[in-house]
């Protein structure tokens, strides 16, 4: 399993996101992939990077039907090999 943190800004419409946001969890849930959101990012879980970076893709390419001209796109992944990790298992080890 791949975790990454996802947050993106449109640039130059509007001071609040709130809305833009929204349409990317849309996208997200209507793609089958599994988040959490958290007040400053999106975490995702996928099984493989081609994942991640389509549903980036979709979901910047959405924002730019709305008239959006500018995304600023932050994306960390971690990406294990030596075991199976879970944004469950992660926060589990902790607690």
């Amino acid at each position: 399993m791949i975790i990454s943190q996802l947050s993106i800004a449109p640039v130059g419409k509007e001071i609040s996101i709130s809305k833009y946001i929204k349409i990317a969890v849309k996208i997200l849930r209507e793609n089958n992939i599994k988040y959490k959101t958290n007040p400053m990012s999106t975490i995702i879980e996928t099984n493989d990077l081609m994942s991640i970076f389509k549903i980036v893709e979709k979901i910047n390419e959405e924002l730019f039907t709305l008239g959006i001209k500018r995304v600023i796109t932050e994306l960390k992944i971690d990406y294990r090999t030596d075991k199976e990790a879970t944004m469950e298992t992660k926060l589990k080890s902790i607690n």
